[in-house]
């Protein structure tokens, strides 16, 4: 017998482009090469304590029940601690493991995407790599799907759910955000105890050609926002505190929890089913808005800082013409870090940044001009009341400024 031991397979492909699931390919007339069930993520980011104990015990249980028949899928987002590299050194050992590594990416909601789009399974789960999601759980939630469920989601808010040692504080914001996400969005987090849980698995059909647009690590939310998810199975667990590693819960993690709350809003109500109909990003719009109405204030400050008798006394024009380029400079870091955030994220090398700011200001530049026009014309010959022709141009600036900017600042280039 050949005692030799085959080198583990090669990483995974990182997929590219929008984050949106496909569906599953046809089926190979070589029964080897048939997709499989189940598809389990475990995205992951300095877990070399704890991925080999959560492979281990997902394959052992997985095995007794649906041998050959899922797939487990490290996402790793280049942890320093080299958890991917450990994770493919389990491949041998671990036939039904696939590992990814991801350079260019980060963050755990778009790990578990492109884990998905990866993926040949009918039936997509997302499972923590720290143990603080109780494995066992699994079979409950599997049962769910198989009994009809299009989602099956592992609540702490139900029968046999808890947590197990969380401070008053942790569980008073968490608590605090539940609400909050049933004022603004109580369409998709009425549907569950748990909207918070990044412990759940949905069948594939019902998320397929949705581009899922998520911020930070609420991912449940958005699979049903967006996606076609009729029933909804909840099973209880108790969160565990992590035995190795450190948490990564900041305070950062409730800011994108309400921006995501606000984004999904914007895209899935009224306005974003008419912005879907004309094609026109209204929620990226009214960023772009609120983004500029900031830049009249700064300009304002900046005009009166700088001009005012009181203050530097500054000549007129000059003034105006420093306090404009300020107000833009802030327009676009507001709108790079937010209303163009998605795009901006693949391009954060300076050169990139300042390739995009100079776009930006020579746009702004002839909206200006173009506002400049406009007002002339529809005072002069459509409506003669300088206020309201002023309303009108500025209108109409503000869509070439943003419109012209969605295409020519803002796009995905020179991604390695």
């Amino acid at each position: 017998m050949n005692s030799s031991i085959e080198p583990p397979t090669s990483l995974l492909s990182v997929p590219t482009g929008a984050l949106r699931i496909p569906e599953l390919p046809p089926a190979s007339p070589n029964a080897d090469d048939e997709a499989v069930v189940f598809s389990l993520v475990i995205p992951t980011y300095n877990e070399a304590a704890n991925i080999h104990k959560i492979v281990s015990v997902l394959s052992t249980l997985l095995d007794e029940s649906m041998a050959g028949n899922y797939e487990l899928i490290v996402v790793d987002d280049n942890s320093p601690d080299g958890t991917w590299n450990i994770a493919q050194s389990l491949v041998s050992e671990y036939p039904q493991l696939r590992v990814m590594r991801r350079q260019q990416e980060r963050g755990l909601s778009s790990a578990v995407i492109r884990g998905w789009q990866a993926s040949t399974g009918s039936v997509l789960g997302v499972i923590d790599a720290d143990l603080q999601h109780p494995p066992h759980v699994l079979e409950q939630l599997l049962q769910a799907i198989e009994q009809g469920a299009d989602l099956a989601v592992a609540s702490r808010h139900v029968d046999g759910g808890g947590v197990s040692s969380w401070s008053f504080i942790r569980r008073f914001l968490s608590r605090g955000a539940q609400i909050l996400g049933l004022l603004i969005l109580p369409g998709v987090l009425g549907r569950v105890s748990d909207p918070m849980s990044g412990y759940f698995l949905v069948r594939r059909n019902c998320i397929v050609g949705q581009t899922l647009n998520p911020v930070g690590y609420k991912i449940l939310l958005e699979v049903i926002g967006r996606g076609k998810v009729g029933k909804i199975a909840e099973v209880g667990y108790v969160f565990c505190e992590r035995k190795q590693g450190e948490s990564k819960v900041t305070w950062k993690q409730y800011v994108d929890y309400i921006h995501h709350l606000i984004r999904l809003r914007l895209s899935t109500g009224p306005l974003g089913r008419f912005s879907q109909r004309v094609g026109f990003p209204i929620g990226r719009f009214l960023r772009f808005g609120l983004v500029g109405l900031s830049g009249v204030f700064v300009d304002m400050a900046v005009l009166y800082l700088l001009s005012d008798p009181t203050t530097l006394a500054l000549p007129l024009t000059r003034s105006k013409i420093i306090a404009g380029e300020v107000a833009i400079f802030n327009n676009f870091l507001w709108n790079d870090i937010w209303t163009f955030a998605d795009v901006s994220s693949h391009q954060q090398q300076w050169r990139q940044r300042l390739k995009r700011f100079l776009k930006f200001n020579i746009i702004c530049l002839a909206g200006l001009v173009l506002n400049v026009l406009v007002l002339n014309l529809v005072f002069n010959f459509i409506i003669p009341n300088r206020y309201v022709a002023n309303l009108i141009a500025i209108a109409i600036a503000t869509v070439w400024n943003f419109w012209v900017n969605l295409k020519l600042s803002w796009r995905v280039t020179q991604v390695k």
